[in-house]
């Protein structure tokens, strides 16, 4: 689909020129990041990066409204302290989703694309389980997509690792910090509870990030990006009808 120099945000537009929009494509794009630390070498807002990215490129390649990012979620707790890092409960996020979705579907909107890049099962669940009065409700983990054949790490549960830190050097290579001891691996018995995002903290030890980070590449951040991309176009946008991709 050809792309144009118009802005799809709400945040550029008058309601005149939303409600016009919205009379010819009801859809909208609500980017939702976190406020998380993904290791030494990231900053805070990376997994934001990641999703205002494919929400915007969306956005523009098949003319859909994009909502102003929400930069906060829900993130995996810790023994320590990790600065920064700032996290909604459960409650509150799936509160505050079901608020602002009430205003958007008064004004029209009958679908609402909520596009993430953080795989942590009970931020995506809080966004999945909202309860719209007649919008359908469509939840993107940008990073659910299988991208094993991008990956020279064994295979295991990332946060900062080797993915989200290609993606960041691909998408604003100038944030990421080429520091060591970022690399950490969990111990095997704790990997499943860490999937299903049932460990109770990350260990002490952890420096934030899990996985490998130090395979990351700018090189192999376009090809996954590129990737992840092109499989929320087949499953969202171009069969729309298709189950939800979560």
């Amino acid at each position: 689909m050809s792309r144009d120099s118009r802005s799809y945000a709400l945040s550029d537009l008058s309601w005149v020129e939303v409600e016009a929009h919205l009379s010819r494509d009801p859809r909208l794009i609500l980017p939702v990041g976190v406020c998380d630390q993904f290791g030494p070498h990231l900053p805070t807002g990376a997994a934001t990066t990641i999703t205002e990215a494919l929400a915007s490129d969306l956005s523009q390649e098949f003319r859909v409204l994009r909502a102003p990012t929400l930069h906060y979620g829900i993130n995996v707790t810790a023994q320590r302290a990790y600065p920064g890092a700032a996290s909604l409960g459960i409650k509150t996020l799936h509160r505050a989703i079901n608020e602002l979705l009430g205003g958007w579907e008064a004004a029209g909107v009958t679908e609402l694309i909520t596009i993430t890049a953080h795989s942590h099962d009970p931020h995506v669940e809080a966004l999945a389980s909202v309860f719209p009065k007649r919008a359908r409700v469509r939840v993107v983990d940008a990073l659910a997509v299988d991208l094993s054949k991008f990956l020279d790490g064994p295979p295991s549960p990332q946060h900062g690792g080797e993915v989200v830190t290609s993606l960041l050097h691909h998408l604003q290579p100038e944030r990421v910090q080429n520091l060591p001891g970022a690399d950490f691996l969990l111990n095997p018995e704790h990997l499943p509870r860490f999937i299903l995002g049932r460990l109770p903290t990350l260990p002490s030890e952890c420096p934030g990030s899990v996985g490998l980070p130090s395979l990351a590449s700018a090189e192999k951040g376009c090809r996954i990006y590129a990737h992840v991309l092109q499989k929320i176009r087949e499953r969202i946008f171009l069969a729309p009808l298709d189950d939800d991709f979560v």
